[in-house]
């Protein structure tokens, strides 16, 4: 598939977009054809953003996480939040691939929900074909209580957890075993009863 770069930094495929479908850049005309004065069928590169599924008057060269973007002065962008009040969005956790495709690989866990799939917005990115694109799983940081649960998406794909197939969600436990398509991971916490990013830093550890 062939990738482009544009002035912003995103990669798009240049058979199926005459422009940057992420930038949305109101009232900015494509470029026209040579020899003519304004492209047949010109649209902005915002109106090419909605052709293309997206919100106008999104910029989206602002991002942070996967899905997250700035939604201008209508409309506040979503954020975690651990995030909102101490200014940070850090790990919490990982998985870490042990057999499959990426093995040896690590992934981020970071607060709340962390969508699993092979499609690049997703939280949590693994490229194993057997793996839905998108929600194939979700993994949770409930920072309230510092548990971390594990739930299927909506994809056709199962999820098994120490070799039982899980259906609702289910909280996990450091080195758990979780298979996802043809790959298994073991979970890692980092936050929980020990430390805490929301100011718990201090705590003091027993000497065991």
């Amino acid at each position: 598939m062939p990738m482009i770069r544009c002035n912003q930094g995103h990669f798009y495929d240049n058979e199926k977009h005459s422009s940057c479908p992420w930038c949305g850049v109101s009232n900015i005309d494509l470029p026209a054809a040579p020899g003519e004065d304004s492209p047949k069928g010109a649209k902005t590169q915002n109106e090419a953003g909605v052709a293309n599924g997206l919100k106008p008057g999104i910029d989206f060269s602002k991002t942070s996480r996967a899905g997250d973007v700035s939604l201008g002065t209508h409309e506040e962008r979503t954020i975690a939040v651990v995030k909102k009040r101490t200014g940070i969005d850090p790990v919490v956790g990982w998985i870490v691939c042990v057999e499959g495709l990426e093995k040896g690989k690590d992934y981020r866990i970071h607060s709340e929900k962390n969508m699993i799939g092979r499609a690049d917005n997703m939280d949590i990115v693994v490229k194993d074909p057997t793996i839905s694109r998108e929600n194939h799983a979700s993994i949770v940081f409930e920072p309230k209580h510092r548990v971390f649960l594990i739930q299927s998406g909506d994809g056709r794909g199962l999820i098994y957890v120490n070799g039982n197939v899980i259906t609702n969600a289910q909280s996990i436990a450091p080195y758990d075993l979780i298979e996802m398509g043809e790959s298994k991971f073991r979970f890692l916490p980092f936050c929980g009863d020990k430390f805490n990013w929301e100011g718990d830093s201090s705590v003091e550890y027993s000497k065991a």
